[in-house]
């Protein structure tokens, strides 16, 4: 049996072209410690958080108003022994419209029960996507790690 991939999912009254460029404002709710772009196919950025960890992210797909896919070319897990765990994962937005709302399914494709991070990663995950990004798609302010 193959391990599942992180999933989760949300819906917000906003249009898909909106949901797609406010994900794609990745300092506005994820963390404001970034350097590099995040609007175009092969853009890379760096992204580092206070308690530590830091990824390089390089833009493999996009698809206006439909789906963006990330690779992580690089991490550092700061709380883990293989500190490389992300490396070589991709991160998968798909995003949908029906009755007037829209739907984002994230998926972190690579992250799966019974690696060291899973768990941690989970929380952050669903702190970054189902409270952060959601916040940012309704209410237009998201709840990004801070600069320090």
């Amino acid at each position: 049996m193959q391990k599942q991939n992180y999933m989760c999912s949300i819906t917000a009254p906003v249009t898909a072209q909106e949901a797609f460029d406010r994900i794609n404002r990745v300092s506005e709710w994820w963390s404001e410690n970034i350097k590099g772009d995040s609007k175009k196919v092969n853009d890379t950025f760096k992204i580092r958080f206070n308690f530590g960890d830091s990824f390089v992210i390089k833009i493999v797909e996009l698809v206006k108003g439909k789906k963006i896919v990330w690779l992580v070319t690089d991490c550092d897990l700061t709380w883990i022994k293989d500190n490389k765990e992300w490396k070589g994962t991709k991160i998968s937005f798909d995003i949908s419209t029906s009755n007037n709302s829209t739907h984002v399914k994230f998926t972190h494709i690579g992250l799966v029960p019974g690696i060291e991070c899973y768990d941690g990663c989970v929380q952050g995950w669903d702190q970054f996507i189902k409270e952060s990004l959601f916040k940012f798609l309704t209410e237009g302010k998201g709840l990004p790690d801070k600069k320090k």
